[in-house]
C-alpha cells in the first residue's frame, strides 16, 4: 500500500475528505456571519441556532409534509430566512448604532431560547434524515471511495460561497448594499428603501446558516445541541479570516477544515484545538486577520 510520511494514502486522503466536508460547512457558515458583520455591523451569535433550525426545518418538510430533499434545499432557506427577517425587523434593529455587545447579548439570548424551545419538544437525541436516493452510492476513486452525497456538499458549499461572494462584490446589488450600510443618509436619498435591505441582508445571512443545515441533515445528526457545538469555531473561523472578510472566511473555512483532518491523522490528539491554535497565533501577529484589512 502506498504510503506518504508513513501513512497509507487511503487514510490520508480519507481524513483530507473529512477536512474538505467539515470546511465547506465552516465556509458556508462563516460567510453567513461575515456578510452579516460586514454589511450589518452585528455579531450574530445566533447563526449556529439557525444552522440548527435549518436541520430541523428539512427533516420536518420530509417527516410531517413528504417533501423530499431537493425541494426543502430552496424551501429551509426561505423559511429560515422569513424568520431571521422577523427577528430583525421587531428586536435586532433597534439595536443598530448600538455597540456590538448589545446585539451579541440578544442573538445569543435568541440562540439559546431556539435550543430550548427545540430540546423541550424534540427531546436531546438526534434525528436520523436519510441520503437522497440520486445521491446514494459511492466514486470509486483508486485510491480511495468517495460517497457521492460527501461529494455533491463540497460541490454545492463553494458554488453558493463563490456565488454569493460575486453577487456582493460584481453586481449593482453588492454595490447597493455596501452603499446602503456605510451611508445610509445618503442611499435613501436616492429612494432606495434602507431599512428593506438591511432586513433582506440579514435574512440572506441567516437562511446560508439554514442552508448549511439542510445539507447538513444527511450526515450528521439532527439535534438541537448541533448548532452549539459549532459555532465557536465558526467565529474563530471568521476572526482567523478577517472579520467581515467575505471571501477570507470561505478560503479560511476550507484551509481550517484539511488542516484538521490533516491533524487529526499526525496528531490525533489536537485536532480538537487546531483551529483554535491558529487563532490565537493569527491574533498575535495580524490581528486584523489574515484577509481582513488594517485600520
Amino acid at each position: 500500500m502506498t504510503e506518504l510520511f508513513g501513512v497509507p494514502l487511503a487514510v490520508l486522503a480519507g481524513q483530507v475528505m473529512i477536512g474538505l466536508i467539515n470546511g465547506s460547512f465552516y465556509a458556508l457558515l462563516s460567510l453567513g456571519l461575515a456578510i452579516i458583520f460586514g454589511l450589518l455591523n452585528v455579531i450574530n451569535f445566533a447563526h449556529g441556532a439557525y444552522y440548527m433550525v435549518g436541520a430541523f426545518v428539512s427533516w420536518g418538510l420530509l417527516t410531517y409534509a413528504g417533501i423530499g430533499y431537493w425541494p426543502s434545499l430552496v424551501l429551509t432557506p426561505l423559511i429560515v430566512g422569513a424568520f431571521g427577517a422577523l427577528f430583525e425587523r421587531t428586536m435586532l434593529r433597534r439595536l443598530y448604532g448600538f455597540d456590538h455587545l448589545f446585539s451579541l447579548l440578544l442573538t445569543f439570548g435568541l440562540a439559546l431560547a431556539l435550543e430550548g424551545m427545540f430540546r423541550w419538544i424534540y427531546g436531546a437525541g438526534g434525528k436520523s434524515y436519510a441520503v437522497p436516493p440520486s445521491l446514494t452510492g459511492v466514486y470509486n476513486l483508486g485510491f480511495m471511495v468517495l460517497p457521492i452525497y460527501r461529494a455533491w456538499v463540497i460541490v454545492a458549499s463553494l458554488t453558493v460561497c463563490v456565488g454569493t461572494w460575486l453577487v456582493i462584490e460584481k453586481t449593482s446589488l453588492g454595490a447597493r448594499l455596501r452603499a446602503a450600510t456605510e451611508n445610509p443618509s445618503l442611499v435613501t436619498a436616492f429612494g432606495i428603501n434602507v431599512p428593506l435591505i438591511l432586513t433582506l441582508t440579514y435574512a440572506a445571512g441567516v437562511g446560508l446558516a439554514g442552508l448549511a443545515g439542510a445539507m447538513a441533515a444527511p450526515i450528521y445528526q439532527v439535534s438541537p445541541n448541533m448548532g452549539s457545538s459549532l459555532i465557536i469555531i465558526v467565529f474563530a473561523v471568521v476572526v482567523i479570516g478577517g472579520m467581515g472578510s467575505i471571501m477570507g472566511s470561505i478560503l479560511t473555512g476550507l484551509m481550517l477544515g484539511v488542516l484538521e483532518g490533516l491533524t487529526k491523522v499526525f496528531f490525533p490528539t489536537a485536532s480538537a484545538l487546531t483551529v483554535f491554535i491558529v487563532m490565537i497565533l493569527v491574533l498575535l501577529l495580524r490581528p486584523a486577520g489574515l484577509f481582513g484589512k488594517d485600520k
